[in-house]
């Protein structure tokens, strides 16, 4: 006889299977999208509609953004009735977000999308206004565009999970959105998630809940008065505490009373909101600082408050230019000091007085001299020994400007870095890691003598990473390049010194070593927990992705690190591997021309048997080292 005990077992099995399922994943994440741009669509102040829609769609990319514009229109024909303005919104929307989502450029400028959003908002407003088809008051109006444009980048910074006020915030907006859900008269979907917020989260959630459903206007009794009355009951000591779990039907009762207005409506919801609300961790709380993780807290933030502040002023320091007309005039002392007709010379102060707009000249002649001089060959010699050391000045200037912004993109990182350690210090949590990474590396020539460097190891948050550093060339150099370059990196990662900032760090030493193009870098971050993959090249060969019998190439090659330190060469790509696709990276000593074909030839086999043929194409191409690396992912144990 089977145990009940046994059967919870079994179904806990299942459902672990069930969540590394890539299907199952992909099912559940595109629903979420669909379902998130429907809900924002029923947001509505005053009875008037809100493009919250709008502003989520921009904060995705890809697939997601479109599935959420779907869900966004059909939400809008749904609880609206209409399709012209809101899908101008959404349309637009979509349409920057495939554009610009996964950019560079909206990475570097985190404001450009929420921008944009408020651009839409703002120019349709008003291009609907002449037309005669919205009447919407100028006060609605701005507040739509303020709300375009924050909720955009709300929902981006909560996509990242920044920090919990943000999130307070998002729930806020899905209370407002939900308020107007209602399937049934008496069950409103706001209410039920404000009935969990205000016994699950913590004070400010379900504060900003309680003031979204006022802003609903769905009942005339203050919510928010009830949601923080409910909380506070949640303060009390057991065994009163133990009232928390359905405080809000009581406190919402109360406030009823004590207001005289009488609207039992969203009592059920409210129940129900609560009883679910109980079975839920609570959650949202910003970390108390104590103890000895406190002091380190604090420590760590002073730490990149004085490394933001020194990089400040060094931003903020001059230039100091370099003196051409004490260039020249040095040169004409030199040239007087020796002339034997200084004493009646009548041009010995004019001469001394010349612009530095004459170092310029790299081929004067003594025609082109303002002044007549008698030697004006030993001026013209004294001239072009001036304008060899502003040469050599300026070339050290350069020199010092490429120590100087290394210097400063040090100081950005590691206050970056020290801001975000300590951020995790108060999480105290690793993402679940839902995959497993499977690395199988093949080269021409031994680990000893091969200039090309894999490095396969385990980062911070939920990470793994597989690394192919290739030193340029063959032989001795090539193989300590590409192990000091592979060591470093591996240094910085396993740290949690994020990627973007370590690859870059590396292309600072190699400039200023004069070690540029030494070195190749390809890198790969995978996610543990949701099989997402960031491709990082700096210089490296296009990597290869193979879907079942088909293959395609990821990247393409570009300059190697090295050349400057203020100009970025990498370029970064994002795919997924969660369908059971395999990763092919290789060193620039397997034909590229050749490496696609051998992909498609041997996308069935085992990834010994297509490392095989890409080295022999590389063999039959040229004698430069040559590493294959394949990378896939399998369900966690």
């Amino acid at each position: 006889m089977i145990s009940i005990q046994s059967y919870m077992r079994q179904g806990q099995h299942r459902l672990r299977r069930w969540l590394v399922d890539p299907r199952i994943h992909t099912t559940l994440r595109g629903a979420l999208y669909f379902s998130a741009g429907f809900v924002l669509s029923a947001a509505s102040l005053g009875q008037r509609m809100l493009p919250l829609a709008l502003s989520m769609v921009c904060a995705c990319g890809g697939w997601s953004a479109v599935l959420t514009t779907l869900g966004g229109l059909l939400g809008y024909g749904l609880f609206w009735s209409v399709n012209s303005q809101p899908a101008v919104w959404l349309l637009t929307g979509l349409a920057v977000a495939l554009l610009l989502g996964e950019r560079r450029i909206s990475r570097d400028n985190p404001l450009l999308l929420p921008a944009i959003a408020g651009l839409i908002v703002a120019s349709s407003g008003v291009l609907f206004q002449m037309l005669g088809k919205e009447d919407t008051p100028v006060a609605l109006y701005v507040i739509r565009v303020f709300l375009a444009s924050s909720g955009a980048w709300l929902f981006t910074q909560v996509r990242r999970g920044r920090n919990p006020l943000l999130e307070w915030l998002t729930c806020g907006l899905a209370v407002l959105a939900l308020a107007q859900i209602a399937p049934l008269g008496w069950l409103s979907f706001g209410f039920l998630a404000a009935g969990a917020l205000a016994v699950s989260r913590a004070f400010p959630a379900a504060a900003i809940a309680g003031l979204a459903l006022d802003l609903a206007q769905v009942t005339p009794v203050p919510m928010t008065a009830v949601l923080v009355l409910a909380y506070l009951v949640r303060l009390l000591p057991k065994p009163a505490g133990v009232l928390g779990r359905i405080a809000p039907v009581f406190t919402y009762v109360l406030v009823m009373w004590l207001c005289d207005m009488w609207d039992l409506t969203p009592l059920p919801a409210l129940a129900i909101g609560s009883i679910l609300g109980g079975f839920l961790p609570e959650a949202g709380k910003i970390a108390h600082r104590r103890g000895e993780t406190g002091v380190a807290q604090v420590r760590l933030e002073m730490a990149a408050g004085v490394l933001a502040q020194s990089q400040q002023l060094l931003v903020e320091a001059p230039a100091v230019p370099v003196d051409e007309d004490a260039l020249v005039a040095r040169a004409a002392e030199r040239a007087c000091s020796g002339c034997a007709n200084r004493k009646g010379c009548k041009d010995s102060q004019r001469i001394c007085l010349l612009p530095g707009i004459l170092l310029h000249k790299p081929l004067l002649q003594t025609e082109e001299l303002p002044i007549i001089c008698r030697k004006s060959g030993r001026f013209l010699a004294e001239l072009h020994r001036s304008q060899e050391m502003l040469r050599s000045i300026r070339a050290d200037r350069e020199r010092q400007r490429e120590y100087r912004a290394a210097m400063i993109q040090q100081y950005q990182f590691l206050s970056a870095f020290l801001q975000d350690l300590s951020d995790q210090l108060a999480r105290r949590t690793e993402p679940t890691a839902l995959y497993s990474v499977a690395v199988s590396v093949f080269g021409n020539r031994a680990e000893e003598d091969n200039g090309d460097r894999c490095l396969r190891f385990s980062g911070t948050n939920g990470k793994y990473f597989v690394l192919l550093c290739d030193g340029m060339g063959t032989g001795l150099g090539a193989v300590q390049e590409g192990r000091t370059a592979g060591n470093m990196l591996r240094r910085l990662l396993s740290a949690g010194y994020p990627a973007e900032y370590a690859m870059r760090s590396i292309n600072s030493l190699c400039a200023l070593r004069d070690r540029a193009g030494a070195v190749t870098m390809d890198l790969a971050e995978i996610c543990l927990d949701s099989g997402k993959v960031t491709l990082y090249k700096w210089g490296a060969v296009p990597s290869y992705l193979i879907s079942g019998v088909s293959a395609e190439r990821i990247g393409t090659a570009g300059p190697p690190p090295g050349l400057s330190v203020t100009d970025y060469q990498e370029t970064t790509e994002r795919l997924s591997l969660r369908r059971g696709q395999t990763l092919v990276m290789v060193s620039d000593g397997v034909a590229e021309t050749d490496a696609l074909r051998c992909c498609v030839d041997n996308a069935g086999k085992s990834p010994n048997e297509l490392a095989v043929a890409m080295l022999t194409c590389s063999q039959l191409s040229g004698q430069d080292d040559a590493t294959v690396v394949t990378i896939s992912l399998q369900p966690a144990e």
